[in-house]
């Protein structure tokens, strides 16, 4: 991943040019192995073993406190800013492990965004939300295309071109989530994550989202937490089921059964995937 440690206007350049080919014949494209992730004494996550192919969705679902989100994050080094977080194990993205050394982890946010639970727009215009993250990485080439490009990927220019100067905070709440989209793939990610995103909209809302994911994933990969089984059956190619270990008196995640989505729903090969589709606990 040698454009990691690249300019960050030849980062934008860089990924803006492989992202309009067809995936590679090995479309891998994270390779996450996950030994031991500890908050200080705390062992959050073990066993987290899977792969993430190219332009697809992938689903972690399981009951709270089993650490989706926790694996997720792992995944563009958000956990970096919690105190006392170390992780044992790798995660290798263009075949460099991102947690090497040499790696600097704002780098590796510019190549895998994220989307979060609560829409989270700036308090400024529609527009400066939009381009914040190209203004932020000195983009050279045209904004204002790059922003209505955004804008039309997250399926909101129409709602939006009339009004790019008025406060983002007036949109809906729905509108807000898209525009949260649109600011994360201004910048052309190659992965992009989502912890829940649509937990705080009504169904409407929420259909419409899940029909901006299968169109992004034309162009992005994508990978989100969801405790709505349903919705990771209408969206996922991919689902991680995992569960959380009391043995040793704690709470600790790891990951039960990965596989592809309609095998994981259908037929489960692990008992404690077959009691979660059962509804034998939440």
């Amino acid at each position: 991943m040698q454009d990691l440690e690249l300019s960050d206007n030849e980062q934008l350049r860089g990924y803006a040019t492989s992202a309009q080919g067809a995936p590679s014949h090995d479309s891998t494209l994270i390779d996450c192995d996950i030994d031991e992730l500890y908050y200080g004494k705390f062992k959050a996550v073990r066993d987290v073993e899977l792969k993430i192919r190219e332009r697809t969705i992938t689903a972690f679902i399981g009951p709270s406190g089993c650490g989706k989100s926790t694996v997720l994050r792992c995944f563009n080094r958000m956990n970096d800013i919690v105190s006392g977080f170390r992780l044992r194990g790798r995660l290798i993205f263009r075949n460099e492990d991102i947690y090497a050394s040499r790696i600097n982890p704002v780098a590796v946010r510019r190549h895998i965004g994220m989307v979060f639970q609560q829409p989270n727009p700036f308090a400024m215009s529609i527009y400066r939300n939009v381009a914040f993250g190209l203004h932020l990485n000195r983009y050279q080439g045209s904004v204002e295309e790059r922003v209505e490009v955004a804008l039309r990927q997250a399926v909101l220019w129409d709602e939006v071109k009339d009004k790019l100067r008025s406060s983002a905070l007036a949109l809906s709440g729905g509108q807000q989530q898209r525009l949260c989209i649109a600011r994360a793939v201004a910048t052309r990610p190659a992965v992009l994550l989502m912890d829940e995103p649509c937990s705080a909209l009504d169904p409407v809302a929420t259909r419409r989202i899940e029909e901006l994911m299968a169109e992004l994933k034309k162009r992005y990969t994508i990978a989100i937490v969801t405790h709505n089984l349903e919705q990771a059956k209408r969206v996922a190619d991919m689902t991680a089921f995992l569960y959380v270990d009391i043995s040793a008196g704690g709470r600790t995640g790891y990951l039960v059964e990965y596989g592809p989505t309609q095998a994981i729903f259908e037929d489960p090969k692990a008992e404690r995937t077959k009691e979660y589709m059962r509804g034998v606990f939440s």
